[in-house]
């Protein structure tokens, strides 16, 4: 576990070990059949795959990436890769979220079962049953390291979160645990899986009022609860920016006037959340049909 966190090189060392993951995964695939999700063991297992699912996209081996992103269809090598927020070409959107997903293979073996969705569904498997919140932050934060690239393998783990895994109600209930670590994994997990417009309908209708509701009413007290903030602000704006019906059940669960507390607050520690809220109510405003409601 410590050396899965000693940095690139030792990350391309684990996974090329031979054995290794197949045997970490085999082990939890064991504790979840015995019903022993809590057990120490199982939590380093998960957080040794959370270390070797860091940057995976980009220090992926070139045999593993050609296999994967040979499948891109239509897309010009002149198209400026959409960053995560900001601006962006609807064209050059729309052509990323029409990228055929990875094919599977039945039987994967070593680094290729870091993003098969045998380990998607082993993670949110140990979000739904452990109660340990290490074993919890490690399998959102091996998802959230999955979904944080704009190419196809995020896609594809995001579309088997969400649609095939169904795993949005066991992410939906970390938001609410005791644990400010494993919430704020968990919606950064949400912030990434949110970027994806095929499934912003279903994140929105799962999620949002949720989202609306761990809001602080006033200046959160540490940094984490700020960068969780600063998050859910993000999220927020993905969800709505597109979708007047989305900013609507914003609206109507009450999130404006959290939202303008925490744009208002310009203290430099708590910077980045309101600049986020601020964006967030930017985007909201140019909903024109809402504009009445907003007043009221």
């Amino acid at each position: 576990r410590n050396m899965s966190s000693a940095g690139p090189e030792g990350r391309k060392k684990m996974r090329e070990c031979d054995g290794l993951i197949d045997s970490l995964v085999y082990y939890i695939q064991g504790a979840i059949a015995d019903h022993k999700p809590n057990d120490k063991t199982t939590e380093n297992c998960v957080c040794i795959l959370h270390n070797l699912s860091y940057q995976l996209e980009l220090e992926l081996p070139d045999r593993y990436a050609q296999s994967i992103y040979m499948q891109r269809r239509n897309i010009s090598t002149n198209d400026k890769t959409p960053g995560c927020f900001g601006t962006r070409s609807r064209k050059v959107k729309e052509k990323q979220q029409d990228t055929p997903l990875p094919e599977e293979k039945s039987s994967p073996r070593g680094v290729e079962s870091l993003w098969h969705s045998t380990l998607i569904r082993i993670y949110l498997s140990l979000i739904a049953k452990s109660t340990r919140n290490y074993t919890q932050e490690a399998s959102l934060g091996a998802l959230q390291n999955l979904t944080a690239g704009t190419g196809p393998m995020p896609f594809a783990v995001a579309q088997t979160v969400v649609r095939k895994a169904n795993g949005l109600p066991s992410i939906r209930n970390m938001l609410h645990v005791s644990s400010p670590t494993v919430r704020k994994t968990a919606v950064s997990l949400l912030r990434n899986l949110s970027r994806n417009t095929s499934l912003q309908s279903d994140i929105a209708r799962e999620v949002l009022p949720d989202l609306v509701s761990i809001l602080p009413d006033s200046v959160p007290e540490s940094d984490i609860a700020y960068e969780t903030t600063a998050s859910i602000c993000y999220t927020l704006y993905n969800l709505t920016q597109s979708s007047s019906h989305n900013a609507r059940l914003l609206l109507n669960t009450d999130g404006i006037p959290k939202i303008i507390t925490i744009s208002m607050n310009d203290s430099n520690t708590f910077s980045k959340a309101s600049r986020a809220a601020s964006l967030l109510l930017y985007s909201l405003w140019s909903h024109t049909d809402l504009h009445s409601a907003y007043r009221k």
